[in-house]
């Protein structure tokens, strides 16, 4: 575990949790996590195309929900099963990109491609659904990340149109707008990740124009975070935001390969690389089982990259526990980092 104090904050790297797998103890390009209060998380998987002679949307593999228990200690998470699949049918996903929990545990997961809305129960029962291709109000061109606001009504990102529309998440009918093309403040290019604050505050995660918006409850523009580069404080292409309990905000800064961390003033704290230079245990499994893979691993030159993010595009806080989760997208896992509240720096010899 490698520990970060930085700023009067204490980041503890935990672990990673997960491997690459098309269905069962894994995850395929995950794009975003859902934690609960119960320790039940819910991995979207964006799956892959397979290239056949059949037309592209049957050339689909592996979308799903996947769903876990990842507890606390390394090794404790679970597999608790998936839902969903590939297809244009009620109930089934192209492109997902969003996941939220409303108060009567119905999930609701975005589908990019398909412009659509879909409902299930806790168990990943299929509910209903809506969708509604467009420009117009209440339609989308690219219905990315969601999120419930205080009324939970649903804020859905509509990429393509560069902007975010409130909708009842009862029926979808339009309720309000902010946003329009541009690189100006409060205007968005092709915005992807969302998330809200414990005060309502919206942040949006505004991916071409390199940087994340923050905008008060009913859409007005409050602050900018970060900057186009690949410096302190900069990003490139970022992918999703998240705001802990203290304000402090996290972005997967997708074009460089790391987690910015901002404190609530906009100031640059941070940067997360990637830490997990352990096997998780369910790709432990994976490569115990095959002598050949043991005997390649140890062969690495540099192991410290196997660590690394590539192409972080979700970050969620958990609020319960006190840590940040990083869906570590193209190596089809998840790393975790504790946020201590109370540390004691130890006594150094002199």
């Amino acid at each position: 575990m490698l520990t970060q104090v930085v700023a009067g904050r204490v980041f503890d790297f935990s672990h990673a949790v997960g491997r690459g797998a098309v269905t069962g103890m894994g995850f395929t390009t995950p794009v975003k996590v859902l934690t609960t209060k119960d320790d039940t998380a819910y991995v979207v998987n964006r799956g892959w195309e397979q290239g056949t002679n059949t037309t592209w949307d049957k050339t689909l593999r592996a979308v799903r929900i996947t769903v876990i228990t990842m507890g606390t200690e390394p090794g404790d998470e679970e597999l608790v099963g998936e839902f969903s699949r590939p297809g244009t049918e009620p109930g089934e996903l192209i492109w997902p990109a969003g996941i939220a929990m409303d108060s009567q545990e119905r999930l609701f997961v975005s589908d990019e491609w398909l412009n659509r809305v879909s409902v299930f129960d806790k168990d990943g029962n299929y509910i209903k659904m809506w969708e509604s291709a467009g420009s117009g109000d209440g339609q989308f061109n690219g219905a990315s990340s969601i999120v419930l606001d205080a009324d939970e009504n649903l804020l859905v990102v509509d990429s393509r149109n560069h902007r975010v529309q409130k909708v009842d998440r009862e029926t979808g009918r339009f309720i309000s707008k902010f946003g329009s093309h541009g690189s100006g403040n409060g205007q968005l290019d092709a915005p992807w990740g969302i998330t809200v604050d414990n005060e309502g505050y919206i942040y949006v995660a505004d991916h071409k124009n390199d940087r994340v918006q923050k905008f008060s409850p009913d859409g007005r523009y409050e602050a900018t975070f970060g900057s186009s580069g690949d410096g302190r404080g900069e990003l490139s292409r970022p992918a999703d935001v998240a705001v802990d309990p203290d304000g402090d905000v996290y972005v997967a800064d997708w074009g460089n390969h790391r987690v910015q961390v901002f404190g609530p003033d906009g100031r640059f704290v941070t940067t997360f690389w990637g830490e997990a230079r352990e096997l998780s245990k369910w790709a432990e499994m994976s490569v115990v089982a095959n002598p050949d893979s043991w005997k390649r691993r140890r062969q690495m030159r540099k192991p410290e990259v196997e660590g690394y993010f590539t192409r972080p595009a979700g970050v969620t806080f958990d609020p319960i526990k006190s840590r940040l989760v990083v869906a570590d997208t193209q190596r089809s896992r998840m790393q975790l980092y504790n946020k201590v509240s109370s540390y004691a720096e130890p006594a150094r010899n002199i």
